[in-house]
């Protein structure tokens, strides 16, 4: 298994002014479902902050996420190993496979694979 990209996660209740805000920086949005904005360098498409009101789906709002090139083994790995399991893994509507997991800093990481 392979990391593919990270992303910090920020929850957030002024997501235009964010935009605009890391726009000042050289981001541009890439992705926007309302309640999820995630903005990217246009020259370097990996380097992405991601910005969240809210999870669609999850109880949470996660504190980074880690895409993976096989997020089914990354779950496999996880609960073998006795990690705590914020959210299953399961199929979103938007495209992505994921699942949550707490890491020992108490934080919520968002592990995902595109379908």
């Amino acid at each position: 298994m392979s990391v593919r990209r990270v992303v910090p996660d920020i929850r957030s209740e002024a997501m235009e002014e964010s935009r605009d805000f890391y726009g000042l920086l050289g981001f541009e949005e890439v992705m926007n479902h309302g309640w999820v904005v995630t903005l990217a360098s246009a020259s370097r498409p990996t380097a992405q902050v991601t910005f969240m009101s809210h999870d669609k789906t999850a109880p949470v709002v996660p504190d980074l996420s880690i895409e993976v090139d096989d997020v089914d083994a990354a779950y496999a790995v996880m609960r073998e190993n006795g990690a705590e399991i914020v959210h299953p893994l399961q199929d979103e509507e938007w495209g992505v496979r994921r699942f949550f997991v707490r890491d020992p800093n108490g934080r919520v990481v968002n592990v995902l694979g595109h379908r």
